[in-house]
């Protein structure tokens, strides 16, 4: 066989045997057969009957002769020759008086099997055929039937099943014959629709979806809908659509990468010039002077936060935290640390108080460096909170529910703005407060998330703002 037919014939086979429309196609023939077979075997049973009233038909036009006093007259061997040709061996006319037999030559030595046409139902003609397919072909059968003959009840007949098997075979053939070629007749037009309608285009939608898989940033790789109504074509426009908002999202973000990462080395290098900038202002600070001493606390404060926009912004943009190297440790020695971090890094006009209110041997199962670094964002936004507060304060609490730590971090200070609310946890959405870099919550909720945690504003107002820090226990 040649490799080309061969290939056409596998893929035509993987078609037939994998796809929707071979499947299709072998369920559509399955159905017409179970369907032919529902009328074959009616059909075959009512065939049989029929030729069993032929027989009985012939059997009463051959002794009908018999029946009137002239027919007396005829020759034995024309009566023998008559039933003959009727296809009987025996005929028995049975009146309310008597009964008359009509012998070929003898009467069989037994009798197969008995058939009352008179009793016979619809169930019975199929079984009665069945039985003449399977089992019949040499055994003898006795007939009985109504009969037109004036004054006779019912006529019987015994007859060889030989001819009325072969008839029946011939019948059941041909019944058989048509049946298939309806059967695939029906089965191939119903897939041929079913594959130019439903199976092509789904195929179609399959490989641009693979195709576009393959190379998502490839414009060219778009699936082109067509002007159908149908949910073929309701499938196609969505997919086009979403292929197009991909598309444009990844152009997006390789736009923003190459952004990112240009602002990443501006920062570096930004960062790099305010140290050398730190540095000198420290040295400015040791200076006498009284207008250096005056103005070198809000130098040193500027370039400290510059230093702190730099590094946040470094460090946001690289998106590389490593993963959680949870362990059970005590919180409260890690929130007081915090706490000294947040207010020791802060330039204030004067020292922000703070309470732990945290049970000495509560553990929590947490990463310490990034718990650390949640809890020193959220005292360090307390802190500048504070800084115009007279009676500032700081309070971090905590306490376990169940499979849970929650961890409170609340001051008293005039709350967060309400056009804030909506953006506080986004980068770059600074509070309004002044030297504010906008990333320390959006860091502090990435962290926590990665613990399996949150982190929520829960009030905040007149009477000050409370944020809560949920941390999960590891799931066993």
């Amino acid at each position: 066989m040649p490799s080309g037919l061969r290939e056409r014939l596998t893929s035509a086979w993987g078609l037939v045997a994998h796809g929707l429309s071979g499947r299709l196609l072998l369920l559509t023939l399955v159905y017409v057969l179970i369907t032919e077979v529902l009328i074959f075997v009616p059909s075959v049973g009512r065939y049989h009957r029929s030729l069993l009233e032929a027989h009985i038909e012939s059997a009463e036009i051959a002794i009908l002769p018999f029946t009137e006093a002239s027919g007396q007259k005829l020759s034995p061997a024309l009566r023998a020759q008559l039933l003959t040709r009727a296809g009987a061996a025996a005929v028995m006319l049975k009146r309310p008086d008597q009964a008359e037999l009509f012998l070929v030559h003898e009467a069989p030595s037994s009798i197969d099997l008995t058939i009352d046409l008179r009793k016979q139902t619809v169930v019975g003609e199929m079984g009665d055929a069945l039985d003449c397919l399977i089992e019949g072909g040499n055994r003898i059968l006795h007939v009985v039937a109504p009969t037109h003959i004036r004054g006779a009840q019912t006529i019987e007949v015994i007859v060889s099943e030989r001819q009325v098997h072969a008839d029946l075979a011939d019948y059941a053939e041909r019944e058989v014959v048509i049946a298939l070629l309806i059967s695939f007749v029906t089965a191939l037009l119903v897939f041929i629709s079913v594959y130019m309608v439903l199976v092509r285009p789904m195929r179609r939608l399959t490989f641009a979806m693979l195709a576009f898989r393959s190379d998502p940033e490839d414009a060219s790789r778009i699936v082109a809908p067509s002007a159908r109504r149908d949910e073929i074509g309701l499938a196609e426009r969505e997919l086009a659509a979403m292929q197009r908002d991909i598309y444009g999202f990844l152009q997006q973000k390789a736009r923003l990468a190459a952004l990112g990462a240009a602002v990443a080395k501006i920062q570096h290098d930004l960062r790099n010039i305010l140290s050398s900038a730190q540095m000198a202002s420290d040295r400015l600070s040791a200076i006498a002077d009284p207008v250096v001493q005056r103005l070198a606390p809000r130098l040193v404060a500027s370039i400290d936060r510059a230093i702190a926009l730099a590094t946040n912004t470094l460090r946001y943009g690289r998106a590389e935290e490593h993963p959680p190297e949870r362990r059970r440790i005590a919180l409260c020695p890690l929130a007081e640390e915090a706490a000294m971090a947040a207010i020791a890094g802060k330039t204030l006009a004067k020292p922000v108080p703070y309470d732990i209110a945290i049970d000495p041997d509560l553990k929590i199962d947490a990463d310490p460096d990034q718990l650390f670094r949640i809890l020193l964002n959220l005292v360090r936004n307390a802190a500048e909170a504070l800084a115009k507060t007279p009676a500032g304060e700081i309070r971090i609490a905590a306490e376990r529910m169940g499979p849970r730590v929650i961890i409170d971090v609340s001051d008293n200070g005039p709350g967060i703005p309400d056009a804030v609310r909506a953006r506080l946890f986004q980068p770059f959405a600074s509070v309004g407060r002044e030297g504010g870099t906008g990333l320390g919550l959006a860091i502090a909720r990435d962290l926590a998330r990665a613990h399996g945690g949150d982190i929520v504003l829960t009030e905040t107002g007149a009477n000050g703002t409370r944020f809560r820090v949920t941390i999960p226990e590891r799931a066993a």
